[in-house]
């Protein structure tokens, strides 16, 4: 998302479519470590969770603690819940903060990875965040911006050097999006052009899938490729225009589904998703959701999910935060998918500063509740120790 950011200043225009190596105290390096595996079989469903700003939290001075209100690790929470994989943002060179870097995002991949859990890596190509309005190209690449076969070994480079530094250190993720909220046409100028120039966008998504292709082969590691659209609705004219134009090697479409920014409800969500999984016989994963446990805020910062976020008979407690999780846990199986991923549970309240302000603009919907103590939500998770 990011979309957090979509929208604030003073009230929320919610209108979307919607990483040298580091020493330990033993001296030893990050790749000297032993890191477990994940599961080598395959995962039925993915039960995961985009835990881009705990490292940020904790500098800031956040405490995680577990359902009996115990201070812990918080990957080791979401792990001791039952979560299979983290989601990690990685952003071109963001300036305007020292996190979601590459050094930032190795961190995350080392602390999931230490749990056995998967990972997948959310490549923005930008140095800022991408959604449905806005794919600013990084300002490094600005001068290459309309030379699309420039721009294009610019992108492969830059995807096949990241992950073959994560795999000189034993990091490499498990799936990668190339992209976030592909929706518009990728790498743009601060105004989005439309219709999409599929020419160029088809030669420069498929840049990055190679890369991913070509260190996949080349280290003898499966890692996965998605493509992620904002909105199920959406992503039924993108697949539909991106087929055609040559865009084909790809493992999953990675969706995000908020149901305050999409026209289907959990009722008759399932049927674009069925759609989807048939059409283009692809693996299929809700890869940002989330919902409120509460209408409190929690600080000065706006929060994102406000009473329009809310849904008949699901109540902004955590039961009826859990109760979403689960109904659309349920849906998406039933559809064919394999996957949610729970975005930013983790965005506690700190002193952390956003482009938009201080604090966090999602503390209502996060999945700690404002003491930072596990809510109900995070027993969605359980569902995958029950498999």
């Amino acid at each position: 998302m990011k979309r957090g950011m979509k929208f604030i200043h003073t009230a929320l225009i919610l209108a979307c479519f919607n990483f040298g190596s580091c020493q330990n105290d033993a001296g030893s390096t990050e790749k000297d470590a032993v890191i477990p595996e994940p599961d080598k079989e395959k995962v039925s469903f993915y039960y995961g969770a985009d835990l881009s700003y705990v490292n940020e939290m904790e500098d800031h001075g956040a405490i995680y603690k577990n359902d009996k209100n115990v201070a812990q690790d918080p990957f080791k929470i979401f792990k001791e819940a039952g979560t299979n994989l983290v989601r990690v943002r990685l952003w071109h060179n963001a300036t305007w903060t020292k996190y979601s870097n590459y050094e930032d995002v190795k961190k995350t991949i080392s602390r999931a990875k230490a749990e056995g859990m998967n990972v997948l890596l959310d490549f923005h190509y930008s140095d800022s965040w991408t959604d449905p309005e806005k794919q600013k190209i990084p300002v490094a690449w600005e001068s290459q911006m309309n030379n699309k076969e420039a721009l294009g070994k610019l992108l492969y480079d830059y995807t096949y050097e990241t992950l073959n530094n994560l795999a000189k250190e034993n990091l490499l993720p498990e799936i990668v999006q190339v992209g976030n909220e592909i929706n518009p046409m990728i790498m743009q100028g601060d105004k989005l052009v439309w219709p999409i120039d599929w020419t160029r966008n088809s030669y420069l998504i498929n840049k990055g899938i190679k890369a991913v292709r070509d260190i996949s082969k080349e280290k003898n590691k499966k890692i996965e490729v998605m493509l992620h659209i904002a909105q199920p609705e959406n992503a039924l004219w993108w697949f539909e225009q991106a087929t055609p134009a040559g865009i084909t090697d790809y493992d999953w479409i990675g969706l995000s589904y908020y149901p305050i920014w999409s026209k289907y409800t959990l009722s008759d969500v399932s049927v674009p998703l069925k759609t989807l999984i048939s059409t283009y016989k692809k693996r299929l994963m809700i890869v940002e959701t989330a919902y409120p446990f509460t209408m409190n805020n929690n600080d000065k910062a706006d929060n994102i999910l406000g009473s329009g976020a809310l849904i008949n008979g699901y109540a902004a407690t955590q039961e009826g935060q859990l109760a979403y999780l689960k109904k659309l846990k349920e849906v998406v199986a039933s559809a064919g998918g394999e996957g949610i991923v729970y975005w930013e549970p983790a965005w506690v309240s700190t002193t952390s500063k956003t482009l938009w302000g201080v604090g966090s603009h999602w503390d209502n919907a996060t999945l700690f509740d404002n003491n930072n103590k596990a809510t109900l939500g995070m027993q969605f998770y359980k569902l995958a120790l029950t498999l």
